[in-house]
């Protein structure tokens, strides 16, 4: 049975290191350090075990103790934290009243997820995509010879965000931020970065006058010249940093100089959009204040797109977000149209 096979498990330190061990598969849990070496690690645990062939008994919940044990710890914290929200959804699919074997689960049942999960279609289609990697995983683990049952089921088809930031509306959150927060909108509109990628900006990542981005989605690096309106701000976060007693090496400080989590950005910008959203109704306008109650934190990243799109074209925008493929940019950030002028 599964439940007795060996299993190569990776565990992060406090320090931050990853540390890889064996485990025996017994019950009460034994491991075995394998270090800290990865390649080292492997070569231990394949000898430890010899490589153990599965049988036909693999059930979903097989899968999914060692998906979570070995490949998921392996990912970014982000994706982990998400992957994990994922997995209780298909545990509850594929394991009630019992789990699944994995050699049992068809495109029907596939498509039978999508519509149990149809509620909240973006969720559904990443349940999708999860369980995909996960039976390929069990494909090259050689726990199944089947088909990906996934193949030729098409997810929910969803609709592109469409909201644009337009100025107005970034100038009547900004002016109801305290100043941590409109670095931080600064930050985010003038590189056009994912949130969690500008809140882990350090000093550390300014060099020889560029600031340095490794986006933690696709691990792109970005080097941003540091001059204009970016080299205004940066001196203003350095000055601002100068304020306080803080060891923080994050660019983006609280009130209290602490490195700002996503979870203090996302209260500072709920409470400032809504102040801002409450003026403008006070005021007469409530087309301004629905506009504003729309805007999301990330919607930066897309304002920034098509701003740059209108000043230097498509393909800058591209580069500004670390795309490969102007396509890419164009199908999800893009929202207000190419800029064109009318026959003469």
């Amino acid at each position: 049975m599964v439940n007795s096979m060996p299993y190569f498990r990776a565990r992060k330190q406090k320090s931050g290191n990853v540390h890889y061990y064996f485990d025996t598969g017994s019950r009460p849990r034994k491991e075995i350090p394998l270090g800290s070496d990865y390649r080292e690690a492997v070569k231990k645990w394949i000898e430890l075990s010899a490589m153990p062939i599965a049988t036909a008994s693999e059930t979903f919940a097989d899968l999914a103790d060692r998906y979570e044990a070995e490949v998921m710890p392996l990912k970014a914290p982000t994706t982990q934290a998400t992957q994990r929200g994922d997995m209780k959804k298909l545990r509850e699919f594929f394991c009630q009243p019992s789990p699944a074997p994995l050699n049992s689960i068809k495109p029907k049942h596939i498509y039978q997820m999508l519509q149990w999960a149809k509620g909240t279609p973006t969720t559904a289609n990443r349940l999708k995509r999860l369980f995909s990697h996960m039976f390929n995983t069990a494909r090259a683990w050689g726990w199944t010879e089947c088909e990906n049952p996934c193949a030729g089921i098409e997810g929910h088809s969803l609709g592109k965000r469409e909201v644009y930031i337009s100025d107005a509306v970034y100038s009547a959150v900004y002016e109801h931020s305290d100043e941590p927060l409109q670095h931080a909108m600064d930050l985010a509109y003038l590189t056009g970065q994912r949130p969690g990628d500008v809140l882990s900006l350090t000093h550390a990542d300014i060099v020889d006058g560029l600031l340095i981005i490794k986006q933690s989605k696709t691990s792109a690096p970005l080097r941003f010249e540091i001059e204009g309106q970016l080299q205004a701000l940066l001196a203003k976060i350095a000055e601002r940093k100068s304020s306080f007693r803080s060891e923080a090496a994050s660019l983006l400080l609280n009130q209290r100089g602490q490195a700002m989590s996503k979870h203090m950005l996302k209260n500072a910008f709920t409470s400032a959009r809504e102040a801002a959203a409450l003026t403008a109704t006070k005021t007469g306008d409530a087309d301004l204040a629905a506009q504003i109650r729309a805007f999301w934190f990330y919607d930066l990243r897309a304002k920034a797109a098509d701003d740059v799109a209108d000043d230097r074209g498509e393909l800058a925008a591209s580069r500004q977000l670390g795309h490969t493929s102007v396509q890419t940019t164009k199908r999800h950030y893009l929202r207000r149209g190419a800029r064109v002028k009318a026959t003469k």
